[in-house]
């Protein structure tokens, strides 16, 4: 069974529609990558997963039962976390201040949280190293670490990273791309909004997003040998 199965989700602002009717799922342990250009939908498409947006019809499943009409943080509480485009950390809280608001939901267990830290300071640990910092004054790839780990500071099981790239130079994109797939390799199911197509090395199974449609959807066998930027992102 998926551990996520969305089907015919429609939301969009205001009046303006922008997801048509998607349908995609993935697997518990499973690193999926959604690519597309700018105004595609998928960062709406990450926002109405986690409640930030509502759906205006279709449903979201997770772990087996319909989340859609849940709100943000009981989505967190069932095993969802989305480190957002854009980083959006509190810049004038420390990052260790920022990590504990990450574990947020989690606040009385005081075990987890523990766990947790140890766990994103292994990952990251230039955080460590900069935990009394204000995140405010990191660098533009600290701060995207900095997202990432305050993410899994409530313990997901779905893990949504959107556009951890954007901003990046690529060798700091490769190197959140690394970690991001040291999270996946722990049993964190992941999805990934990117436009950068290099992400797809990673992947267990892709989508490719225009326009608030899905146009290609499938496993490793499905695009290993496809050129996705050719055929879909130009």
């Amino acid at each position: 069974m998926a551990l996520l199965e969305v089907r015919d989700l429609r939301t969009g602002y205001g009046a303006l529609p922008v997801l048509h009717g998607i349908d995609f799922s993935i697997e518990e342990g499973e690193f999926g990558v959604m690519l597309g250009l700018n105004g595609a939908g998928k960062s709406t498409t990450m926002m109405c997963l986690t409640g930030l947006l509502r759906a205006w019809s279709g449903d979201i499943i997770f772990d087996g039962a319909s989340i859609a009409g849940l709100e943000p943080a009981a989505r967190v509480q069932r095993g969802m976390a989305l480190s957002p485009e854009g980083r959006r950390v509190f810049p004038q809280l420390t990052v260790a201040v920022n990590l504990r608001l990450g574990a947020w939901v989690r606040k009385d267990d005081a075990a987890l949280y523990k766990t947790q830290l140890d766990k994103v300071y292994e990952l990251f640990p230039r955080l460590f190293e900069r935990k009394e910092q204000l995140a405010g004054t990191m660098s533009g790839g600290e701060q995207q670490m900095l997202a990432v780990a305050r993410a899994m500071m409530s313990a997901p099981r779905l893990l949504l990273v959107d556009e951890a790239s954007l901003g990046l130079a690529p060798k700091f994109a490769q190197d959140m791309f690394a970690a991001i797939k040291r999270i996946a390799e722990t049993g964190v199911t992941v999805i990934m909004v990117e436009q950068n197509v290099s992400a797809l090395k990673l992947a267990d199974r892709a989508w490719i997003m225009q326009k608030g449609t899905l146009v290609f959807s499938g496993n490793r066998e499905d695009f290993a040998q496809k050129d996705l930027r050719a055929e879909y992102l130009g």
